[in-house]
């Protein structure tokens, strides 16, 4: 199979990219906005570029890892915002449409509220409360309205090796401050890049289409999150637990946002491994 990934050099699309490589019997065609030679390069906003490089390539497959995922920078960058997790998905939509070819496409939990008060499931409404969810939720109506078949993967809070994330964050704060504050009214499960990239992987080879969420098992608190990265590494620091409204961020973050992953066990037989097993394992090894 023929595998194209778009933000190849991203968090998930660098591990997607090792992943899809393990497997001899796929091909992979990478592209990113940059960190590629000129001729591996796509920006998805640009129509015509999208139209004729899946033209160029023939891929049997597309996976969209690409985004633009600053959840705050959404808020003061609203046409950015729009053009990249929107139009983006469109311009792939219609070029998959064009040359017939299967789009996998990676949306977030942010296109939920966060207000009840237990999983989400895949088909329950969204109502986000961000520019950040707004745009990812337009993107995946772009998708549902040009393509029948498509395979829409819904995720959160993504740690890898590559890339900023929350892991990373706490242990630089570990050597720099004495004392840390992290919110504890905000619910998910972390889940590990490399744990989604086998996911993603096996939901293609199974031919899975439609709407899954994709998550490591379990869910915490940012706070409980940031109690195991500590109790696992060993720093020392006091962590005190903090409100949301104390930290007074642009964009407004969906309370409990958990996604269900019961369809995903159900129908495809997937269970991801506990945050915590994962954590273990990232923490295990040199960064």
């Amino acid at each position: 199979m023929r595998v194209l990934i778009t933000g190849a050099r991203g968090m998930l699309g660098s591990d997607l990219s090792l992943i899809i490589v393990g497997e001899k019997k796929h091909q992979l065609v990478e592209t990113d906005i940059a960190e590629l030679p000129e001729s591996s390069r796509l920006d998805i906003t640009w129509k015509e570029k999208v139209n004729d490089f899946i033209a160029r390539e023939k891929p049997e497959v597309v996976v969209n890892t690409a985004g633009y995922t600053d959840v705050d920078g959404c808020e003061k960058n609203v046409e950015l915002a729009f053009s990249v997790n929107s139009e983006g998905v469109k311009n792939l939509a219609l070029a998959c449409l064009k040359s017939q070819t299967f789009l996998v496409h990676l949306s977030t939990d942010y296109i939920f509220d966060g207000r009840k008060g237990m999983p989400y499931c895949e088909d329950d409404l969204p109502n986000p409360l961000s520019i950040y969810g707004r745009s990812k939720l337009q993107g995946e109506v772009y998708l549902e309205q040009i393509l029948d078949h498509y395979l829409l993967i819904r995720t959160q809070w993504l740690c890898g090796r590559r890339g900023k994330n929350f892991i990373e964050t706490i242990l630089n704060q570990v050597r720099d401050k004495k004392e840390l504050r992290v919110v504890d009214d905000q619910w998910g499960s972390p889940t590990f890049t490399r744990d989604l990239s086998w996911a993603i992987k096996e939901l293609i080879e199974k031919g899975a289409k439609g709407i899954y969420h994709v998550v490591n098992y379990g869910y915490c608190s940012w706070f409980q999150f940031a109690q195991k990265i500590l109790e696992l590494n060993g720093g020392q620091v006091d962590l005190t637990p903090i409100r949301s409204a104390e930290i007074n961020r642009p964009a407004p973050r969906p309370p409990f946002s958990v996604l269900s992953t019961e369809k995903l066990k159900k129908n495809m037989g997937i269970v991801l491994p506990a945050w915590q097993d994962s954590l273990k394992e990232y923490l295990s090894k040199e960064r």
